[in-house]
């Protein structure tokens, strides 16, 4: 299995998510940083570290094909 790190879209959730599990990302910090530059290179080193060290296992998905995830790859 090849996860990868996908923008999800959905009513109830918009942001990045595992394509392999119902994994998504919810920062846990506030932004931190003295500029946007540095907010967005605090945002992605832990969205990177969170995916990365997330277990498949503990975010099954639900069988029910009405509850999968439209995904888009982004680039």
């Amino acid at each position: 299995m090849r996860r990868e790190l996908v923008w999800l879209k959905r009513p109830d959730f918009q942001g990045w998510g595992c394509s392999e599990c119902a994994w998504l990302f919810d920062p846990s910090d506030a932004l931190e940083g003295n500029t946007i530059h540095d907010m967005k290179e605090n945002y992605e080193r832990q969205r990177d570290h969170d995916f990365a060290f997330h277990s498949c296992t503990d975010f099954r998905r639900s069988k029910d094909p009405k509850a999968r995830l439209a995904t888009d790859k982004h680039s």
